[in-house]
């Protein structure tokens, strides 16, 4: 069991930045294939960004490439993400997730389906 807490959002003008971070419980947390997602409302959840579990391999949604970093502290059990030139469709609440389903190490999920813990989120606005 793992519990997830999501921090660092905000309102922030368009082409601005903010580091989200998640703070993880239990002693296990580099065992986890981590992940962040977003819901806009009206709108279905939607994969972000995803680490490995040594945070060797990461993945990203195609509209943020270039834009956004995630990354992780095995140590400090927290996962980050670094968003920056921000847009207006970028709005809605970003959870983050964590996924004990993995095979090995590199693999990084790019759907909801294999996480299995998830954060209430945190909201991030971007206004025009």
């Amino acid at each position: 069991q793992v519990q997830l807490v999501e921090s660092g959002g905000g309102v922030v003008q368009a082409g601005g930045s903010l580091r989200l971070s998640c703070a993880a419980s239990g002693r296990t947390f580099s065992s986890y294939v981590m992940g962040w997602f977003r819901q806009a409302p009206g709108r279905e959840r939607e994969f972000v960004a995803g680490v490995s579990r040594s945070g060797g391999t990461t993945n990203y949604r195609d509209s943020v490439k270039g834009r956004f970093t995630i990354s992780r502290d095995n140590a400090k059990n927290t996962v980050y993400l670094q968003m920056s030139s921000l847009k207006p469709e970028d709005t809605g609440v970003y959870h983050c997730a964590a996924s004990a389903r993995a095979w090995e190490d590199g693999v990084v999920f790019t759907y909801g389906g294999p996480y299995d813990y998830w954060g209430l989120g945190t909201q991030v606005t971007v206004s025009s």
